[in-house]
């Protein structure tokens, strides 16, 4: 679907109240240094049934993330020299655009590409700026809200506590506000990376994006067949498994002896630290547990259910000090991110949002129909999330155009994916 976005308006939109000068220096942590300089996207969509109002939500959206800003101020500022966020209250990119469609039009198509559209700027230019807005209004009344938060400065999870945040402000709630402290360089202190360069992995030529998903049934079963020892794998593992073998099967049919296979599972830090964080604990607390899957048969790999919770296990109070008092994941890092530039290692990556609270964020007009991503600067790269009924799971899936031609028509991944994509009813969505 061929969708045309025409801006309104740009500004920067400012905190309420100035940064004190004590607070006017971030210092990016050693996992803020490491992390990649892009952006990651929450296009939110809502319908017009809640909006009484279409000037409202503009006005609305901008005086509540200003009063959010003097809570989040390191994201009012900007990133310098991958060291610390300048918090000069300079303000958040917000623009206000108009788009040539309606909401059923994107529901009944669903297209990852297509939210790219609703994005400001391009994902992969997260190198200052932590934070940009667009609210997008659609012929039919609808609103899309779409939020790229910078890598450089936050998680997945602090991600979704900050917009949740935000729209508490938005309806007059904050006083349900869990305020972080912005101390993760005193948790995890900067180190010299040099020989480490942050963009390794950002791919922007020729990657395509799909949307699979996979209804409560379809889990089920997966999870039945890589049951382990008599323990069912969660919904997480037994997709993570049967994409992965997908993935070797249909693209990578004889496996290359000279090569080494991964597969990466982000991980939260903040319950594995002593003692634990809270999970509204701001900031990137997060690494990637990493499984190198052995292959048995024509295309099945043995054990990766059991070898990936045994990864996961790993990453536990004992990984996390070693993460903050000694330089064995950088140099891990250094040597792995070599190996994959020459194409010595082929990895492949998962980052689950199921269970995280991406459907709560009401600034006052609802909760969004649906929340979705885009189209990603990674290849071999999953994200998953629940459906908006919480009991399926879409899996949204990074290639490169050529692997992807091959993957999405595999005969045994198509007989568990729901071929007719889920839409969501939506009074006055025309």
């Amino acid at each position: 679907m061929k969708i045309d976005v025409q801006v309104i308006s740009n500004q920067d939109i400012r905190p309420s109240s100035p940064t004190p000068l004590h607070l006017r220096r971030y210092q990016l942590s050693f996992l803020d240094q490491i992390a990649p300089p892009s952006f990651m996207p929450s296009v939110m969509f809502y319908p017009r049934e809640n909006i009484t109002n279409s000037l409202e939500p503009a006005e609305k959206l901008k005086k509540s993330l200003s009063e959010a800003l003097t809570i989040f101020y390191p994201l009012a500022g900007r990133i310098k020299d991958n060291a610390y966020v300048d918090c000069n209250d300079q303000g958040v990119y917000f623009v206000e655009a108009k788009a040539n469609c309606n909401m059923s039009d994107i529901l009944d198509c669903r297209d990852p590409a297509d939210n790219n559209t609703f994005i400001p700027l391009e994902l992969d230019g997260g190198d200052e700026l932590p934070l940009m807005v667009q609210l997008t209004h659609l012929e039919c009344g609808g609103l899309v809200l779409s939020v790229g938060m910078s890598h450089k400065v936050s998680d997945a999870l602090s991600f979704f506590m900050f917009i949740n945040s935000w729209a508490a402000m938005a309806r007059g709630n904050a006083e349900i506000i869990n305020i972080s402290p912005f101390d993760s360089a005193v948790l995890f202190p900067p180190k010299d990376i040099s020989g480490f360069h942050p963009r390794t992995g950002i791919v922007k030529e020729n990657i395509v994006t799909k949307r699979f998903v996979f209804d409560a049934s379809s889990v089920a079963i997966l999870r039945d067949k890589y049951a382990y020892n008599g323990k069912l794998p969660t919904r997480v593992e037994a997709l993570s498994s049967f994409i992965w073998n997908r993935f070797m099967a249909a693209t990578q049919p004889k496996t290359d002896e000279g090569k080494l296979y991964t597969v990466l599972h982000a991980v939260n830090l903040r319950p594995r630290m002593n003692p634990p964080l809270p999970n509204y604990y701001f900031g990137n607390v997060s690494r990637v547990a990493v499984t190198a899957p052995q292959k048995v048969g024509e295309d099945e790999f043995h054990n990766i259910v059991c070898k990936m919770s045994e990864a996961v296990r790993k990453v536990d109070a004992e990984y996390v000090k070693k993460l903050q008092e000694t330089n064995g994941h950088l140099d891990f890092i250094k040597k792995r991110g070599q190996s994959v530039m020459k194409g010595e290692v082929v990895s492949f990556s998962f980052t689950s949002l199921c269970r995280f609270p991406i459907y709560e964020a009401d600034f006052g007009w609802g909760k969004p129909v649906w929340v979705a991503a885009a189209r990603l600067p990674f290849k071999n790269l999953v994200n998953f999330f629940d459906t908006q009924s919480g009991d399926g799971i879409e899996a949204w899936i990074n290639l490169k155009g050529e692997e992807m031609v091959k993957f999405e028509t595999d005969k045994e991944l198509l007989s568990h994916v729901n071929s007719s994509s889920p839409n969501v009813k939506v009074s006055g969505a025309n």
